[in-house]
């Protein structure tokens, strides 16, 4: 027997054998599978000829299989119920899930958004391992495209159509008040707030730009007394008389911790977007979207 020609063959062809293999009529398996009868025809004429075979023959009883379509009916049936199988999106069960996903964030990401997005993966999805990564040493779109990355949170914007995005947060920027400065119950004035002891998160320094280009503009400089890294930044507000400036919900972060006081700025502050990416070729698989849901709804309710 000629083998056949894979690349020609339409599968559609096998649709149509096990319909009318389990309707044993042309027209209530046409009903069944959303063909018109000559389409059901022309079908059944084209797996003849590429099978060299009637395979179905009419009598009383309906159409009778003859012994070569008896014989493949089982393996068509497997086949199309193993294809279905594995184009059907499976549903995701959280609690009994066991994946892996690697996550980047930035330094900001990493206190306001990590420990809520674990505290909610823990709860939820118990056997699922989340491993987050800091972003600022690593090559983000490369390692997304290549599968080292599931997910990327911050405000760093990966260039190119295949990723894609989600906003989490916009954030402007407050003043955080050190422990000796808090309660002083008095709107900072643009002067008084240039003048006091100020400390900068050496990771944070670069979003500050405008507010030392706004300063300039009124004859002012902020006096910098300490750069520390943002880890030391709420112990040492919390026993020293100085400002920092921060996004909000960092800011809110740090004085819910040590006990400090959120000011607003004594100017215009900009407001920075916090955003997912992810390579678009995950898109459809339903642990990533879960995950991706999760993240959605810890940033929503900060």
């Amino acid at each position: 027997m000629a083998e056949l020609n894979w690349g020609v063959f339409d599968l559609n062809l096998l649709v149509v054998f096990d319909a009318v293999m389990n309707e044993r009529s042309v027209t209530r398996a046409g009903a069944r599978i959303g063909l018109s009868q000559p389409a059901m025809s022309h079908a059944l004429a084209r797996l003849r000829h590429l099978l060299k075979d009637e395979l179905f023959i009419r009598s009383p009883h309906g159409m009778m299989p003859t012994a070569r379509a008896e014989e493949i009916a089982a393996p068509v049936r497997r086949a199309l119920g193993d294809l279905q199988q594995s184009l059907h999106a499976p549903a995701f069960d959280p609690a009994a899930a066991t994946n892996s996903f690697r996550i980047a964030v930035d330094t900001y990401s990493a206190m306001v958004l990590a420990p809520a997005v674990v505290a909610r993966c823990a709860a939820l999805a118990p056997g699922m391992v989340l491993d987050i990564r800091a972003s600022g040493m690593l090559n983000v779109p490369e390692r997304l495209d290549r599968g080292d990355l599931d997910l990327a949170i911050g405000a760093a914007e990966p260039d190119g159509e295949r990723f894609a995005r989600h906003r989490l947060l916009r954030d402007d920027f407050v003043a955080l008040l050190g422990r000796g400065l808090a309660g002083a119950g008095r709107a900072l004035a643009a002067g008084d707030f240039a003048a006091l002891p100020h400390v900068e998160v050496s990771s944070l320094s670069e979003e500050l730009d405008f507010l030392d280009r706004t300063l300039a503009g009124l004859g002012l400089k902020r006096r910098i007394a300490l750069r520390v890294p943002l880890l030391s930044a709420g112990p040492v507000l919390a026993g020293a008389p100085m400002v920092a400036v921060l996004r909000r919900h960092l800011a809110e972060r740090l004085a819910r911790d040590h006990g400090l006081e959120v000011r607003p700025l004594p100017l215009a502050s900009p407001r920075v977007e916090i955003a997912m990416h992810w390579q678009r070729r995950v898109d459809g698989l339903a642990a990533h979207h879960w995950l991706r849901q999760l993240v959605a709804g810890v940033a929503q309710a900060l």
